[in-house]
């Protein structure tokens, strides 16, 4: 999908092309919303919560990974909640020396797996146990609902940080 800023609208009635067109345009969005940030606004916060457009970036990143590579697919990931310090319930955070264009990177590299579980799996097949689960995992269909919520809230997120830091609104 071409990095645009108009919501996407497909005629198709695959589920599964819909999820993978609409988390594309949210890291699409995601990118667009950090584009022209200096370094220093990239790693300040500007929000009581105190997290910074560097972390949310990050947590987006490991984040889709923890669901459809960890989760979904049962693969043993690196450091799954390094967005974290490898504490689930852990605040934010960027490792020294990690630049937003490698992060921006990895989330598309990330964007590229996610495809490729959806155009492999059926949406209604459940996550493997022994990764993420270790009994009752959801539905792929769970998945991508909840990864979809997760870009939509975040990215809402990102929208309102960089008004404040700047005053861009919008797209």
């Amino acid at each position: 999908m071409p990095v645009s800023a108009a919501e996407p609208r497909l005629d198709s009635t695959d589920p599964a092309a819909q999820f993978v067109t609409y988390l594309d345009y949210y890291r699409a969005a995601v990118a667009r919303k950090l584009d022209g940030l200096t370094g220093a606004q990239l790693t300040t916060s500007v929000l009581p919560s105190g997290w910074t457009p560097a972390e949310l970036l990050i947590h987006l990143v490991h984040m889709e990974r923890r669901w459809f590579v960890w989760g979904f697919l049962g693969e043993q990931v690196d450091d799954p909640w390094g967005d974290s310090g490898g504490d689930p319930e852990g605040p934010w955070q960027v490792p020294d020396g990690v630049t937003v264009a490698a992060l921006l990177d990895n989330l598309h590299v990330g964007g590229e797996r996610t495809r490729a579980v959806l155009a492999e799996h059926d949406l209604a097949e459940r996550a493997a146990v022994g990764g993420r689960f270790a009994e009752d995992p959801p539905t792929l269909l769970w998945i991508c609902f909840h990864v979809l919520q997760e870009y939509a809230r975040h990215t809402g997120h990102l929208d309102v940080a960089r008004e404040l830091v700047d005053g861009s609104t919008g797209e």
